[in-house]
C-alpha cells in the first residue's frame, strides 16, 4: 500500500483500529491464515498496510504525539476518549482543570452543522392531588429515573460517532468561578493552539518515520 501523504497514511491507520473487529490492529495474518496459497492483494492487502502503519506509528511516536493524532483523527471510540483524557496533562495553561478538560474535548469533538442533537423530551408523569404521600414520592421519583434514562440516551453515541450536546460547546459550563468571557475566550484559543501544534508536531514526526520506510507516493516516479 502506497499513500499520497502523512494525513491519508494516519488516517487509513487509525480508521484500521475501528474496521478491525478484534479492537486493536493485529495485522499478524488472520486474513492470511484464511487463504490458500498466494498473494494477499486488493482490500485485505490495503488493510493490512494500514495496520502495519499503525503498528509502526504506536511504537516509533513521542507518546504524547500519539495521543495527539488519536484524540484528533481516530473514530475508534474508546483509543479516542482515552487520548482526549490523557493529553490534556500536555497542554500547557492557566484556566483550571474543568476548564482545560472541556476544552480538549471540544477541541476533539468540534461542532459540526447541522449535527446537533435535539433536546431530550422529558416524561410527567400525574398523579391525584388527593394521592397519599409515598405515592406522590414513588412517581416523582420514577418520573426522574425515566428522564434521566432519556437523557443518556440522547447523549449516547450514534452508530459509533460521538455528537456532543450543544451544552458541551458552551463556555459558561466549562467555568464555575465566573472567570469574565474575555479570559475564557483567550484561554480556549491558547489551548486549541497548543493541540493544533502538538498535531502538526506528530503529523512531521510520523512523516520522517514513514518516508524512511518508503511508502509514501511519489509523483516524480510517474513522470
Amino acid at each position: 500500500m502506497i499513500y499520497r501523504d502523512v494525513i491519508s497514511a494516519v488516517i487509513r491507520a487509525l480508521a484500521s483500529e475501528t474496521i478491525n473487529s478484534a479492537g486493536g490492529c493485529d495485522y499478524t495474518p488472520k486474513i492470511q491464515a484464511s487463504k490458500l496459497k498466494g498473494e494477499i492483494v486488493g482490500k485485505e492487502a490495503a488493510f493490512l498496510s494500514d495496520c502495519w502503519v499503525f503498528g509502526r506509528l504506536h511504537s516509533c511516536l513521542e507518546p504524547k504525539h500519539w495521543m495527539a493524532l488519536n484524540a484528533c483523527y481516530s473514530t475508534h471510540m474508546a483509543s479516542k476518549v482515552g487520548a482526549i483524557g490523557r493529553i490534556v496533562s500536555h497542554v500547557s495553561s492557566p484556566a483550571p482543570r474543568l476548564f482545560l478538560t472541556k476544552a480538549v474535548t471540544a477541541w476533539a469533538y468540534p461542532q459540526l452543522g447541522g449535527a446537533e442533537r435535539a433536546p431530550a423530551e422529558k416524561v410527567s408523569l400525574e398523579v391525584d392531588d388527593d394521592a397519599p404521600a409515598w405515592r406522590k414520592a414513588a412517581v416523582a421519583k420514577t418520573q426522574k429515573a425515566i428522564n434521566a434514562k432519556l437523557k443518556q440516551r440522547q447523549e449516547a453515541p450514534c452508530e459509533g460517532v460521538i455528537i456532543l450536546p450543544a451544552h458541551n460547546y458552551d463556555m459558561n459550563t466549562w467555568d464555575v468561578d465566573g472567570t469574565p468571557e474575555r479570559t475564557r475566550r483567550d484561554w480556549r484559543r491558547k489551548i486549541f493552539k497548543g493541540l493544533d501544534t502538538l498535531v502538526n508536531q506528530a503529523l512531521l514526526e510520523a512523516g520522517e518515520i514513514l518516508t524512511k520506510e518508503g511508502v509514501f507516493f511519489d509523483e516524480q516516479d510517474v513522470a
